[in-house]
């Protein structure tokens, strides 16, 4: 059983590493001190759902994912396309440091929302937890409960890490260049992201 949950752990944990638009946008908010435990919680929760279903059994639901793709693909490319322009033109005007820090005219329901939109249009998160976590804990049989509870720590650990762990930063982002550095990074992660989604990466 042990082994099955350190397996859902570490392989839940090297999925949710790799850069993207989700951990980019807990990392700013974490900066700001914005919503923080929310949007850690509502990225965690909707690892934990996703993760929960594909180890149900629903990762059957692969096998319909080509038709669904195409639409989940285009439509989570135009948001990442908008939030990288609103990026870049944040970077643009500059004059943002932490002195300003908190919420910055955005609202929690605002926060949460463009959260559920980085985590639920993207196609490929569901390939990682309903997919790939969802078969991979048929190999732990009759512990998938055990590997999927690993999966979903993991993924509390990393966000939860990743929203407050950003405070030990502050001190840089107290300067307006950093947070242009930051807004461009953001950006071009956007991009990068959106530009894989429309070639079919």
């Amino acid at each position: 059983m042990w082994d099955a949950a350190i397996a859902g752990f570490s392989l839940s944990l090297g999925l949710i590493l790799a850069i993207g638009a989700q951990n980019a946008f807990v990392l700013r908010q974490g900066l700001k001190r914005a919503y923080v435990f929310e949007v850690a919680l509502t990225c965690a929760l909707s690892d934990a759902v996703l993760i929960s279903l594909g180890v149900a059994g629903f990762a059957t639901l692969a096998d319909v994912m080509p038709s669904l793709l195409p639409w989940f693909r285009w439509g989570g490319a135009a948001f990442l396309v908008a939030y990288g322009a609103r990026s870049f033109w944040a970077a643009w005007r500059g004059g943002e440091a932490l002195e300003s820090a908190g919420n910055g005219g955005q609202t929690r329901l605002a926060a949460l929302a463009t959260c559920l939109a980085l985590t639920w249009l993207n196609p490929h998160v569901y390939l990682d937890t309903l997919a790939l976590l969802g078969s991979i804990s048929t190999r732990y049989a009759p512990h998938e409960l055990a590997f999927g509870a690993g999966a979903a720590i993991a993924s509390f650990t990393f966000f939860f890490t990743l929203a407050y762990g950003a405070r030990l930063l502050a001190p840089i982002f107290a300067r307006p260049t950093a947070w242009r550095v930051l807004d461009v990074g953001i950006g071009v992660v956007m991009w990068v992201i959106a530009a894989g989604l429309i070639l079919g990466a």
